[in-house]
């Protein structure tokens, strides 16, 4: 899982260098889900493997909310600050929380300081980072961590039904090719520097990686442990911003940071112990506080 945290981190800062080369966001999309489509294919035709998925209609709800939810992240990191973007990126445990509490109307604390907490944090990020010009730059890095939040949910309802882990790698990466493409036929292709063609191959190259060794950390390891570790991103995107645009965050915004981590660690045990303690025990419901 620290692999996928630097591999996504270095994913960020990529995407960060082709925008500022000139790249356009419709180009960034199609480099970014390409090479994993192109693997993906060629490793399901090695081993006899059928793309075809168990349900189309799983499918299409997850991708809906996730390529959306990949353009506006992908925008704000354009335009922000890494580690403001990548921050905002990963609210989206906090939306699952919310989401929880309003839709099961329960009275869930536990939860409900997690809300609070990120929040804050995401109060703390933007506070220091954003001025006016970056406004909509934020907001679509928030409605990105909410969609993300969705796409996540599908994602849980895919496994259940029995979907295999590189097959809904590979439909998401398809349908972000085909976004990509039709969004470049709709603008046109620009020329790009060698500069922008390096940044793409960054983008392409570590979200693979970053995709691939994140399903592996989940599929074979302690899914609490890894769930915690993903937020090491933020971490790395901090590094990274400090060291090729000085973009050292101040006092407020790493507070902001850690509210946020703290607030999707704290949701992620909780929804890991209510279904540990389902799957130990069907009949108990979730006890309302």
């Amino acid at each position: 899982m620290i692999l996928a945290c630097a591999a996504f981190s270095l994913m960020g800062a990529s995407i960060k260098v082709s925008a500022e080369q000139g790249a356009l966001l419709a180009q960034i999309v199609l480099f970014r889900a390409l090479p994993s489509v192109i693997l993906l294919l060629a490793w399901a035709r090695l081993t006899g493997r059928s793309p075809k998925p168990i349900s189309w209609r799983l499918h299409i709800w997850r991708n809906v909310a996730g390529i959306t939810s990949m353009w506006l992240g992908f925008y704000a990191l354009s335009h922000l600050p890494l580690s403001t973007a990548v921050s905002l990126n990963y609210t989206s445990p906090l939306f699952i929380a919310g989401w929880m509490l309003w839709g099961a109307g329960q009275r869930d604390y536990v939860r409900l300081l997690a809300v609070l907490l990120g929040f804050v944090g995401v109060l703390g990020v933007l506070r220091p980072s954003i001025g006016e010009e970056h406004f909509i730059a934020g907001l679509a890095g928030l409605c990105g961590g909410a969609l993300g939040a969705i796409a996540m949910m599908q994602v849980r309802q895919i496994g259940r039904a029995g979907e295999s882990e590189w097959r809904t790698v590979l439909i998401f990466s398809l349908a972000g090719t085909l976004s990509g493409l039709c969004a470049v036929l709709a603008q046109g292709w620009v020329s790009l520097s060698w500069e922008a063609w390096l940044g793409l191959a960054g983008v392409g190259l570590s979200g693979m990686v970053g995709q691939l060794a994140m399903t592996r950390a989940f599929g074979a390891g302690s899914a609490l442990l890894t769930a915690a570790l993903q937020y090491l991103t933020i971490i790395f995107a901090a590094g990274w911003g400090s060291l090729f645009w000085g973009d050292m965050p101040d006092a407020v915004a790493w507070a902001g940071m850690a509210l946020v981590i703290s607030s999707g660690l704290l949701s992620t045990w909780r929804t890991y112990t209510q279904s540990k303690a389902k799957s130990k025990n069907p009949k108990i419901k979730p006890a309302r506080s």
